[in-house]
């Protein structure tokens, strides 16, 4: 049996969860203070969800944790054969995974007042689980200070950009909606790579605090329902819609992940490969490496540039990038309808790879 550490207000834990849970791979979730002792002797540094294999080895990060078991789990496979249909379910992980962050963070501290004693709770159980109940939300002040304050310099988050994103938000979640009148999933009957990237903000935060949970049922209810049942799969495996197609549904998902995130990930590019350049002794990346602009909807903001975005950039890109021309020609018209042509053409100077729970330039 795997043991999962992890909780159910961690956003990435709900990518992990309901991955175990569709694999039908036997688990146990479980956290408490002597785990995150052995969670910081194992990775470096207190950060959940992480995976302990029944052979004892400790995974981080939920992509390596996932393609991790869909090597010793392959089906029913969350990747798509079809070419289109999988390079859809890269992009939609990215977004899901990178971009709806911002979302998340945005309405579970900003709406303190709605959110603000649920998520204490919550905290106090992750970190103080057998302390009576009255006690916890007191320990879990000091973390709830920094997470509700860190979020906004770290993602470009003001009095500008907020209310820009808040209008983003809820174009995206209707348009997901509609998505779903027709599909239960991103790309048929069976959920891919790219539903269990968009369920970590849409689960963790959004689906269960008070405040986005209440709106999203009043704006999106299919996504509020699909939230749980991905955290609750039924026993059907499901399946990809057949001939690689992609439903015109998705089309205003990408067009707005092209038009929002794209930018960002292309420039988070360039400043990947100065980084490397000015620090040609360093063994790994921080966790930023400076800041850079970047529009939102209507409104200018500046932000940290993270790193890490560009691995999880690369996965989409190097399946592009790895098609044959006939097969480009057929994604090709689509991508440039929609406005992601230019970004997937992006050449990557300084690859980078996660080794060791560190992400560094990748080997030669």
């Amino acid at each position: 049996m795997y043991q999962h550490l992890a909780h159910g207000i961690s956003l990435y834990s709900g990518k992990t969860r309901a991955y175990l849970r569709y694999k039908k791979i036997p688990f146990e979730e479980r956290l408490s203070s002597e785990d995150y002792g052995q969670i910081q002797a194992h990775i470096g540094r207190k950060i959940i969800p992480v995976i302990i294999t029944p052979e004892g080895e400790y995974i981080q990060d939920t992509t390596v944790i996932i393609d991790h078991l869909e090597e010793k789990f392959p089906a029913p496979s969350i990747y798509p054969d079809g070419p289109m249909q999988k390079l859809v379910a890269l992009l939609m992980e990215v977004y899901g995974d990178e971009w709806l962050l911002l979302p998340a963070m945005h309405y579970r501290w900003h709406f303190k007042r709605q959110n603000l004693w649920f998520v204490l709770n919550q905290f106090g159980d992750v970190m103080k689980p057998h302390w009576p109940a009255f006690a916890k939300p007191l320990v879990a002040i000091p973390a709830a200070l920094y997470f509700g304050r860190m979020y906004k310099p770290l993602m470009g988050l003001d009095e500008n950009t907020e209310p820009e994103l808040e209008k983003i938000t809820e174009a995206f979640l209707k348009d997901f909606d509609r998505h779903l009148e027709d599909h239960d999933f991103l790309l048929g009957s069976r959920p891919s790579i790219g539903d269990f990237g968009l369920v970590a903000p849409l689960y963790a935060h959004m689906a269960q605090d008070p405040y986005p949970r209440q709106w999203m049922q009043d704006i999106a209810p299919r996504v509020f329902d699909w939230t749980r049942r991905m955290q609750n799969p039924s026993g059907n495996e499901g399946s990809f819609l057949p001939n690689d197609e992609i439903p015109e549904t998705l089309y205003p998902l990408l067009a707005r992940m092209f038009r929002d995130q794209l930018p960002l990930l292309v420039d988070t590019v360039r400043a990947v490969a100065d980084w490397t350049a000015e620090h040609p002794d360093a063994d790994h990346f921080p966790r930023t490496i400076g800041r850079h602009d970047f529009t939102l909807g209507d409104a200018h903001g500046n932000r940290a540039i993270l790193p890490y975005q560009q691995w999880m950039f690369q996965r989409p890109l190097r399946h592009y990038q790895g098609l044959s021309e006939v097969e480009k020609q057929q994604i090709d018209p689509l991508l440039k309808k929609l406005g992601g042509y230019d970004g997937l053409q992006t050449e990557i100077s300084v690859p980078l790879d996660y080794i060791n729970h560190k992400l560094v330039v990748a080997p030669s």
